[in-house]
């Protein structure tokens, strides 16, 4: 995603929230799969699913009512997609078992 810039822009707020609902499309994908397997994994990852989403709108709500997300509607909204992006990306590399470090040489990830 972008980088927050100076001057905000709606096309580069849209880039950021189109990247957002990709990123989350492969979250989604990859809880359904563990879901889908069942068992005492499943109902953890279930709970985690849910208090995770508690936690990140309570948090973002009072940083709305705060004002820490900014005055001008398109900080507003960029500070939104930040927030939920640090979640999607710390559960995307969660789930999928990868980690910066675990990246290789070429740039690609690798269990």
């Amino acid at each position: 995603m972008t980088t927050t810039p100076k001057n905000l822009n709606w096309f580069d707020i849209n880039m950021d929230a189109w990247a957002l609902a990709a990123e989350s499309n492969m979250v989604i994908a990859m809880r359904i799969g563990s879901l889908a397997q069942g068992g005492p994994a499943a109902v953890q990852e279930a709970g985690r699913m849910v208090s995770e989403k508690v936690a990140a709108n309570l948090t973002l709500g009072c940083d709305l009512m705060t004002g820490k997300l900014g005055n001008s509607p398109e900080a507003i909204v960029s500070s939104s997609i930040a927030h939920y992006s640090k979640s999607v990306v710390a559960n995307r590399k969660r789930l999928s078992g990868t980690s910066v470090a675990q990246m290789s040489k070429n740039g690609t990830e690798r269990e």
